[in-house]
């Protein structure tokens, strides 16, 4: 069975949770506020401009 694939876009951001892309989010804000509702989610954004994925982490405290 092939995965359905997924064309990423050229401009701004993109939720990744669970190792599945979600929505597309014009800034970070977005992410942030899932992860802190739901912290067992493993969250990333995918920065379609500098082309990099970055794990969303709460501060400790």
């Amino acid at each position: 069975m092939v995965a359905p694939s997924r064309v990423l876009p050229a401009s701004g951001y993109v939720l990744e949770v669970d190792g599945q892309f979600k929505t597309e989010y014009a800034s970070k804000d977005g992410a942030v506020e899932l992860k802190r509702r739901r912290p067992m989610l493993q969250i990333r954004i995918y920065d379609a401009v500098r082309k990099a994925r970055e794990e969303v982490r709460l501060p400790l405290g």
